[in-house]
């Protein structure tokens, strides 16, 4: 395990000799080799995940004069290219954990993935993991989850346990099966995101193929009824050690091939009493749990109007990008206020509609290079708002995301066919109006 610091930003004086540098800063001439500059900052957070999630709460650590120190895999990693406190080392593994909550006051994360053996450990030699252990088991394994929120009296998708012997966990989802008229879902119980470790059937010989094939590989499943269902909603929220919480508004996400594509804040036509009862759900749920930080509560709003949740997210979540550019206080900035126990942001929509759109990876990565599509977007579409990850292109892979942000009058249908068209055009670097800047 290594860890990678940056030079000390305090070392030098300013290169344009402008008035931003405090002179009783300057520090002696032997100070320039120093990592960690000794002044009065906000307390050390850890976060365990170099990716995407990491970065960007790394960026709302800056503006609370804090450094995010992250656990990466790989120097390379999108938190690692930006945070000057790396740890490079696996989540895996119990003493590279222990390394990176060395001094610091909270750990937290940017992924579920962490063995929760050995976040145990950590809490008994006193590191405050936000969220525990204890709350992070409903984020990781899908069956303990629905069992939790039916005892709470929380809807959820009628769903089979196929755990136990083969011919045991086979007959119960011949049972379930045919009494959905084989409109299930089949999913892995631990490590599914992003479209894996679901499979979507519609026939008996299907869903019993998958479970064969999968329980051969010892995977785990559980089975669950194909809701019919009006769209996806997300509800995000915050909650804090002292208790308190906070909601954005109720969100819509699209999927496409699995993954989040489209997320549409606040979600369009959908009524005041249903949103409440939604934020109320989720807030009611990171209570019971003890949830420390955000919270993403994925829904089904179905035909007749009913809710029923989906998965949990306990970490900054995709749905909650719009954040960033759209409400008085972004996912990241809330999460580190929640997880240092600070009072928590004003959850309030700067416009009617934000739309977040992600660049996702083209079939083939196209010729021209990110710097010139980013600098073709910003010439057109001034307004874009760009967050890209630092990440390679490959067909599929979130590499950023782009959010508009709504002007007076605008409707939600236009405002996303423009973050759609901006995000397009950085994945394919071509524009789904047929627009041309030479004809």
């Amino acid at each position: 395990m290594e860890r990678v610091t940056a030079r000390d930003p305090d070392a030098g004086p300013s290169v344009d000799g402008g008035t931003d540098t405090d002179p009783t800063d300057a520090p002696p001439p032997d100070a320039a080799a120093r990592t960690i500059p000794a002044r009065d900052v906000l307390p050390t957070v850890t976060m365990i995940g170099g990716g995407q999630l990491a970065r960007m709460t790394h960026q709302a650590s800056i503006a609370l004069g804090e450094c995010l120190r992250v656990l990466a895999a790989s120097p390379t990693d999108p938190a690692a290219q930006v945070s000057a406190d790396v740890v490079i080392g696996s989540h895996d593994d119990v003493d590279d954990l222990r390394r990176a909550a060395a001094g610091a006051v909270a750990l937290t994360f940017d992924h579920e993935g962490v063995p929760l053996e050995h976040l145990r450990v950590l809490e008994s030699e006193g590191v405050a993991v936000r969220p525990p252990s204890a709350a992070l088991l409903y984020a990781q394994d899908k069956r303990a989850m629905r069992v939790k929120l039916g005892e709470l009296g929380l809807p959820v998708p009628d769903f089979a346990d196929l755990a136990g012997d083969l011919g045991m966990a086979r007959a119960r989802l011949v049972e379930f099966g045919e009494r959905h008229g084989w409109h299930i879902v089949l999913k892995a119980v631990r490590g599914g995101y992003d479209g894996r470790g679901v499979w979507i059937v519609d026939t008996g010989p299907d869903a019993l193929a998958v479970f064969d094939e999968q329980f051969a590989a010892g995977v785990d499943l559980i089975a669950e009824e194909k809701v019919a269902m009006r769209r996806e909603l997300s509800a995000m929220v915050a909650r804090s050690p002292f208790g308190q919480g906070g909601a954005w508004p109720v969100v819509e996400t699209v999927q496409r091939n699995g993954q989040c594509a489209v997320v549409t804040a606040p979600a369009p036509d959908l009524g005041v009493e249903t949103a409440e009862r939604a934020q109320e759900m989720a807030l009611r749920l990171a209570s019971e749990l003890g949830v420390i930080g955000v919270m993403a509560m994925e829904l089904f709003e179905t035909t007749d109007g009913d809710l029923l949740v989906n998965e949990l997210a306990m970490r900054p979540h995709n749905s909650g990008h719009w954040t960033m550019d759209g409400a008085v206080t972004s996912q990241f900035e809330q999460h580190l206020r929640a997880v240092l126990d600070y009072p928590l942001g004003d959850t309030a929509p700067r416009a009617e509609v934000t739309v977040m759109a992600n660049i996702l990876g083209a079939p083939q990565a196209p010729e021209m290079s990110m710097d010139e599509r980013t600098h073709h977007l910003m010439a057109r579409m001034p307004d874009a708002r760009i967050h890209l990850y630092g990440k390679g292109e490959r067909p599929d892979r979130k590499i950023g995301h782009v959010n508009i942000v709504g002007r007076p009058g605008d409707d939600a249908a236009s405002v996303r066919e423009r973050a759609e068209r901006a995000a397009h055009w950085m994945s394919h670097a071509e524009w789904t109006d047929g627009w041309d800047p030479h004809s």
